[in-house]
């Protein structure tokens, strides 16, 4: 099997926010294909474009309305099938996001199945009675905030969302479902896409019946019943047969609350189900006892561990790691794990580094690559994420203070890494003409600059795209974490034969003492990145801060 996404670099577009040409303040088609030389430029193999499809875009497109149909304020078909024609003229693939869980509640099937009970379409979604005591038909809980079920009045009973209240679940039991399911997959594999992300894919087989979780805490919100369940890998690998394997798709699956043995089934390649897996263990080491809505700073300790745990387990059994610190849904990586006031550059080359070394295939959010910042809103009104709203709310309803409530929100909101692109210091920073759908950010960060600052983070991942094409050892050596208790220091190296990578950062703004391991003591290397100038390596070496080196022996 042909496994050239294994050393590929993937660039996630949020098309809303990446490039506005039609001056209505929203990102468009024709905006990436203008943009396309510079994404050939940075280096990147692989487009991860999210929704495009017809949506009343309650959830930014993840609630879809048809699954055949670009949305008109994206574009036209025309416009899309430039784009693929475009992006393969450059070398360039793409791949769909795919929401396979749950549709809008403005989708055809759905208007079908509650104008009659006695609809063939009831089927393709979860109706349930309430309980005999009145209440809802399980203890679930949307991952908005509230139950994740919602009366329909017509009928008096409830359906199933595990997202927004507008996002109907889809009841994968039905064969008649699957079928229209590949049917979509193979619409957009014909029209020559190159893969697809899947959408909270591990969430689409559910305990028959819908229990109530037994669970009682945070973590007993229904997942028990929803997440890698009974059939999941069935499903997959009917979707890999039919699908992904006779039209050579690449494909990553979100895995939403998984395990890291669960990331191992779904990606060894013999199981044939996916190509890769974004697992999240990685995105919690700043939530307080599990809760994300906390004012918290991030552990490095719990980071190390929890990336580590991956690099391990993923190698040992021949699972393939998606490689990522930011994306649509979270926080800007660099305000999150880094300092973006004082150290902006020096930390975002870290970051870089950092993840860069490790075994999987890198994901690039639009806007990393010249260091972007959170947004840092300071009034509710600012925000249009659904999420952030709700959980604004419920804060509020929990006693949290408003002041508080907002400082959480400029920490842990998605619209951080949803503020438009920066381009130019022209109006909106080159992104609209005209008022952007989301507040620009206040900063003097845009990609003419970076473009002719050789010491720039562009220029950063440029080079470490190249690396990883260029070594071996970037996609088969053996991962060891270094110094695990060392409160500064993220340390690793990769080792195939002889061949043998280092990879030291400092996550904080102090200074840090390191001492190479003995084996790696009074040797000739080279250093392949370093975020500052440092030429030559010693056995005993002071880090400034968010200083990071990739050594190679």
């Amino acid at each position: 099997m042909n496994t050239w996404w294994k050393t590929a670099t993937v660039y996630q577009i949020y098309p809303r926010s990446f490039k506005d040409t039609n001056h209505d303040g929203i990102g468009d088609i024709s905006g990436i294909i203008e943009k396309l030389d510079y994404l050939a430029y940075l280096g990147v193999d692989l487009l991860w474009i999210t929704p495009m499809y017809v949506s009343p875009q309650r959830d930014n497109g993840y609630d879809i309305a048809d699954y055949y149909a670009i949305d008109p304020q994206y574009g036209t078909m025309e416009d899309f099938e430039k784009l693929l024609k475009e992006a393969h003229a450059r070398d360039i693939r793409i791949m769909m996001d795919m929401v396979l869980n749950h549709t809008s509640t403005q989708h055809a099937w759905f208007q079908q199945a509650i104008s009659s009970k006695d609809s063939p379409y009831r089927n393709y979604y979860f109706f349930k009675d309430e309980k005999e005591d009145g209440s809802v038909p399980n203890n679930w809980i949307s991952r908005f905030s509230g139950s994740a079920w919602k009366k329909d009045e017509n009928s008096n009973q409830y359906y199933l969302h595990l997202f927004e209240e507008t996002q109907a679940d889809l009841n994968w039991e039905n064969p008649e479902v699957r079928e229209e399911c590949y049917q979509i997959l193979e619409y957009w594999a014909k029209k020559g896409v190159d893969g697809f992300r899947l959408d909270v894919v591990n969430l689409l087989s559910k305990t028959p019946g819908l229990p109530d979780d037994p669970i009682v805490g945070p973590k007993g919100d229904g997942r028990t019943h929803y997440a890698d369940g009974p059939r999941i890998h069935e499903y997959l690998h009917s979707m890999n047969e039919r699908v992904f394997e006779p039209y050579q798709l690449v494909t990553v699956g979100e895995m939403s609350s998984t395990t890291v043995d669960e990331c191992i089934r779904y990606t060894k390649e013999d199981r044939k189900e996916l190509s890769m897996v974004f697992s999240f263990h990685h995105m919690k080491t700043d939530y307080r006892h599990g809760v994300k809505w906390t004012n918290e700073m991030f552990s490095l300790q719990k980071l190390k561990d929890a990336q580590s745990e991956f690099q391990y387990k993923m190698q040992e059994g021949e699972g393939w790691n998606a490689l990522f610190y930011s994306n649509h849904d979270q926080p800007r990586a660099l305000s999150r794990f880094g300092n973006d006031r004082f150290y902006r550059q020096e930390s975002a080359k870290m970051l870089a580094i950092t993840l860069f070394g490790m075994q999987g295939t890198t994901y690039i959010y639009q806007g990393e690559e010249i260091g972007m910042t959170n947004a840092y809103f300071t009034h509710i009104e600012d925000y249009d994420d659904r999420e952030s709203l709700g959980a604004y709310e419920q804060m509020l309803k929990d006693g949290v203070e408003e002041q508080e409530a907002l400082l959480i929100l400029q920490q842990k909101s998605r619209d951080n890494a949803r503020t438009p692109m920066q381009w130019n210091h022209e109006k909106n920073k080159g992104f609209s003409d005209v008022k952007p759908w989301l507040k620009v950010n206040h900063d003097d960060i845009c990609v003419e600059d970076e473009l002719k600052n050789p010491n720039s983070v562009f220029y950063t991942y440029k080079r470490l795209i190249q690396y990883r094409k260029q070594y071996d050892v970037f996609m088969d050596g053996k991962y060891t974490l270094l110094e695990r208790k060392h409160p500064q220091i993220f340390a690793y190296e990769r080792v195939l034969q002889d061949q043998q990578l280092l990879v030291i950062s400092n996550f904080t703004s102090s200074y840090a003492q390191i001492e190479l391991p003995s084996n790696y003591q009074n040797r000739a290397c080279q250093i392949l990145e370093t975020n500052y100038t440092r030429t030559s390596i010693e056995n005993h070496m002071e880090l400034k801060p968010y200083e990071s080196l990739m050594i190679i022996y």
